[in-house]
């Protein structure tokens, strides 16, 4: 078992997680444990269900499950749902016709599994019909008769119960339980509570607790107090108010706590509610239903709750008094403001002098650190604004505030659009147009500067291609000396492309039937400082990172694609020159990249970062990823010729920058040079 954790925080309860897991997660129970390791997390509530004992199966997978986690941590069997065909009604939320069965079943629980935990949960919420239909117990007799005989056996039995937590809080449902004796052999009571999701009436645990412990003044006895079960959907997308509400729980005047969930519940299932009911049922885990960590989850993991709250404090810290307010220039909003452009974009607007909104839900790994370096280097100038491209409201509020938008906020990913195309569609095109119709709303539509991608133009199938030693390249010499101009047919391949080219051809339209200051950029492949990349993501500061750590790369297809790389610091320039020159620029589509003269292929990519690295990673090779496009390379002409713009950085300058900034940060170090080899005289 674990203990004396990061995730302890000095002063507050004992904290555990709660998950639920049903017969056969043998898979997630592995998952799970591994998880709370990392987190420091050695307590668990899971739940026994008395109605699954009923059957072999279930009562073979309860016995496993106890075992299993009892070698890892401290458990907490909470034992519910009556076995339908014992209850008084054919459901598990129906009191059982005999009480004495309830406190009979954990008898045989303790006596072949007792080694495995210490104290037991008197059923689950019993003052919610989904788990106790007190209709069929109107003046809760037949549970407090229930709950006497189970817990003065448990003592017998030399174990300790927690009576199941109430949800709603509620100070005379206790009093009741205390009138009819049910709490004198209970070691402890329990709360439920979901402030922001469901419950609190903007009440804290505080107040909560007080009202309870007001409710059991006077007892010979006094029970410790727990709370069983707390947390926060993010169903609206709001990772940071999860981190937030979970600080809030530790505050708490109890003995212990247990954070619910640990993963998200696997939207192919049924919650108590029924089949997606209530999506906020769905959404309460440190970690999705797919595997991806929340924020919480990587604060956590990182830095334990001292880096939560410093990160809480930062994604909510007081709006600035903007000076550039006062000489009538609105903000800078950037959505997406915490990533690698985003924060880049904002260092430059900050250091101009600019008061900048930074909109970001904090949920890609890496983004906290680029948020406390932009509060550190601009204190008096950047603001945060947390929130999701997807949460229309809140967008439709930080819009209404801007004189510029740069759109960035976006799922970023081919491979994560193949995966979950409904969320790239939701972020990609859903969240750009949460923006465009904010900015038409807005008394003064502001400047709309949006990042699209040179993926809309599919495999670009219709160049012939010719093969050369490192590299692919096109046959027609024109297109081989300029690029692809934006005159290229789009051709939406991948959920990515399709969504990013839906968003792109929405802004430009918006430009052209609403009179929306906006334009686009088809972006090549940018990398430079900031940047946290990997496989899927970013593949220049992927390879760099990889390189240095002396860890091997994997190509997929032959490696002879061709991009043209792009620093930063120049997409910056670009952008902000369009911002400038909008009344040209408005409603027009861009290729942005590092044209021709920063064209190379992933094969001759990886040579140089080799050299900047002191050794070539080793280098396998997979197949072909669908869409893949053999060359790609950006016309640039067009947007250079109506601001003056082009780039400046070469890739061997920028790829330095890079592994100098990637070294600094600890991400893996230059391999020294190998000693001379003597000669001998």
């Amino acid at each position: 078992m674990t203990g004396g954790t990061p995730t302890q925080a000095r002063g507050a309860p004992a904290l555990g997680l709660v998950e639920w897991l049903r017969p056969g997660d043998h898979d997630r129970v592995e998952a799970l444990l591994a998880d709370m390791k990392r987190l420091g997390i050695g307590h668990l509530r899971t739940g026994v269900s008395w109605a699954d004992c009923y059957t072999e199966d279930g009562r073979a997978w309860y016995g496993w499950l106890l075992r299993r986690l009892a070698r890892d941590v401290e458990v907490l069997p909470c034992v519910t749902y009556t076995p339908p065909s014992i209850a008084e009604q054919p459901r598990t939320s129906a009191p059982p016709r005999d009480l004495k069965a309830y406190a009979d079943f954990l008898d045989v629980l303790v006596t072949e599994h007792g080694e495995c935990f210490e104290w037991v949960e008197l059923w689950n919420e019993p003052n919610n019909l989904n788990d106790w239909d007190w209709r069929l117990d109107p003046a809760w007799n037949k549970f407090a008769h229930m709950v006497v005989l189970a817990s003065w056996w448990m003592r017998e039995r030399g174990k300790k119960t927690v009576l199941g937590g109430m949800c709603p809080t509620d100070p005379n449902w206790m009093s009741r339980m205390r009138e009819l004796g049910a709490l004198e052999a209970v070691d402890a009571v329990s709360l439920h509570g979901f402030p922001g999701t469901w419950t609190h009436d903007g009440k804290d645990w505080g107040r909560h607790v007080e009202e309870v412990r007001a409710s059991l003044d006077g007892m010979d006895r006094q029970p410790e107090f727990w709370i069983t079960e707390a947390g926060y959907s993010t169903w609206r997308h709001d990772e940071t108010s999860q981190a937030e509400v979970f600080l809030d729980l530790l505050k708490a005047p109890v003995e212990r706590a247990y954070w619910y969930a640990w993963s998200d519940l696997d939207d192919r299932l049924e919650s108590q509610e029924g089949y997606h009911v209530d999506e906020r049922h769905y959404h309460f885990g440190l970690r999705t239903a797919q595997g991806r960590e929340k924020l919480l989850f990587r604060l956590l993991a990182k830095g334990g709750v001292d880096l939560v709250r410093k990160v809480d404090d930062e994604a909510h810290r007081k709006p600035l008094p903007a000076p550039a307010v006062a000489r009538g220039e609105k903000p800078v909003l950037v959505t997406g403001g915490a990533g690698f452009l985003g924060s880049n974009l904002a260092h430059r607007l900050a250091a101009q002098g600019r008061h900048v909104l930074l909109y970001d839900n904090l949920s890609r790994a890496g983004v906290e650190d680029n948020l406390a370096w932009l509060l550190d280097e601009h204190p008096d100038r950047v603001e945060p604004v947390a929130g999701d491209i997807r949460d229309r409201w809140t967008v439709r509020d930080v819009v209404a505030e801007a004189g510029t938008v740069f759109q960035l906020a976006a799922q970023v990913a081919v491979t994560t659009s193949v995966n979950d195309p409904r969320e790239d569609f939701d972020i990609n095109l859903g969240g750009v147009m949460n923006v465009l119709e904010a900015a038409r709303a807005a008394k003064v539509p502001p400047k709309l500067v949006f990042a699209s991608t040179n993926k809309v133009y599919g495999a670009l199938s219709s160049i012939e291609m010719m093969e050369e030693k490192t590299r692919h390249q096109p046959l027609n010499p024109h297109v081989r000396r300029h690029g692809v101009p934006e005159s290229q047919p789009l051709d939406l391949y991948s959920p990515y492309g399709c969504s990013k080219g839906g968003a792109d051809q929405y802004v430009v339209d918006h430009a052209r039937i609403f009179g929306l200051p906006a334009c686009v950029f088809r972006m090549s492949c940018l990398y430079g400082p900031r940047q946290f990349g990997t496989e899927d993501q970013g593949w220049v500061a992927h390879f760099m990172i990889r390189a240095l750590r002396d860890e091997p790369i994997t190509l997929y297809g032959d490696g002879k694609q061709v991009r043209d790389v792009l620093f930063v610091d120049d997409v910056v320039d670009a952008w902000l020159l369009a911002e400038r020159h909008m009344d040209a620029v408005r409603g027009t589509a861009f290729n942005i990249g590092g044209g021709p003269t920063n064209a190379l292929s992933l094969l001759e990519a990886i040579d140089h970062i080799g050299t900047l690295a002191g050794r070539r990673p080793e280098v396998g090779f997979g197949d072909w990823r669908p869409g893949d496009q053999p060359w790609y390379v950006s016309d640039t002409r067009t947007f250079g010729a109506m601001t003056g713009w082009r780039p400046r950085v070469a890739p061997a300058d920028g790829f330095r920058r890079l592994r100098d900034w990637l070294v600094a940060q600890g991400m893996g170090r230059v391999a020294e040079a190998p000693p001379a080899k003597k000669v001998a005289v």
